[in-house]
């Protein structure tokens, strides 16, 4: 009874209307070439992100202050709702001294505590940070915790050269080869593949040693995966955080009128996810028949997208 209660009360979740919340910072370069090299990323996935369409409100900040970020965020935690999302992209330097991260901006940096408990703050139940600064490995002790998905440029707060992370991670939003389930959208997971697998043939194609190995945490424990994996219980929540929408979905979300559709597919593609995933855990029969609901629904929003 308890499963079947939850299935329906996870379909009356799906009229939930919800916004998602982009904040890109650029930091401090400390010369020029990096300046304008972080600059150039933050305003690739600013456009990616506008072009997307959809009820997405995408703030961009290049060089800010902590005051300016502490204001910035607390904007974000008087408009977001429960049932909305927040992605923080970090693009920069880092800097991890054995026991604290900071992001380097101008005037005093600020620590990845800090940007913790700015999240912390923001009534958003799913949260994404990606931190592509070097040394950013070592802010996910204090950035992680349930329901939010931590992605870091390098896997500790020892890599400390500049990182290319950002670059791929940039083109991952605007290139349909990152949409490996062909579902035109860009999951967080898929976007993590992408630019891990695109900064590593970067130091191939160089003939450089790597400097730089990103890993993904989204349990809220643990360390950082390099090769996540949602059957082994890391990359559930970024397999099913919808990043940035492409092609028929992108024009459909910039339809006021098919814009209520596309977040209601989105939302029935990720409770089927979910579903999948505690498979195990529930009667088969239950399973064949919420799955079965749950495809019902999903076609019937589809079909009513390609009218």
């Amino acid at each position: 009874m308890k499963i079947r209660a939850a299935g329906l009360l996870l379909l009356a979740a799906l009229g939930v209307h919800a916004t998602t919340f982009y904040v890109t910072i650029s930091g401090l370069g400390g010369e020029p070439d990096y300046d304008q090299r972080f600059k150039m990323w933050a305003e690739d996935i600013d456009g990616s992100l506008k072009r997307a369409g959809g009820d997405a409100k995408v703030v961009t900040m290049t060089a800010p202050t902590r005051e300016q970020i502490r204001t910035e965020f607390g904007d974000l935690a008087r408009q977001a709702k429960p049932a909305d999302a927040v992605v923080l992209m970090l693009i920069g330097h880092g800097s991890y001294d054995g026991v604290e991260y900071k992001f380097n901006i101008p005037g005093p940096d600020i620590t990845g505590a800090e940007l913790a408990t700015l999240l912390d703050h923001i009534p958003a139940t799913r949260q994404l940070v990606v931190n592509m600064t070097s040394s950013s490995g070592g802010s996910i002790e204090t950035l992680r915790r349930p329901n939010r998905i931590v992605i870091c440029a390098t896997k500790s707060g020892t890599e400390k050269n500049a990182t290319v992370f950002a670059r791929y991670w940039a083109e991952a939003l605007r290139d349909p080869a990152a949409d490996t389930d062909k579902n035109e959208a860009v999951s967080a997971l898929e976007a993590f593949h992408f630019a891990q697998r695109k900064t590593a043939e970067f130091f191939d194609a160089q003939k450089r040693l790597a400097t730089e190995h990103s890993v993904l945490e989204d349990t809220g424990k643990g360390e950082g995966e390099r090769s996540p994996s949602p059957e082994k219980g890391e990359g559930r929540l970024a397999s099913a955080f919808p990043l940035v929408r492409l092609g028929a979905n992108a024009a459909a979300a910039r339809d006021p009128a098919k814009r209520p559709l596309i977040d209601q597919k989105e939302q029935l593609e990720q409770a089927i996810d979910k579903l999948k995933f505690e498979k195990a855990a529930m009667p088969a029969e239950e399973y064949k028949k919420q799955l079965t609901q749950l495809l019902i629904e999903l076609a019937k929003v589809q079909e009513a997208l390609d009218k």
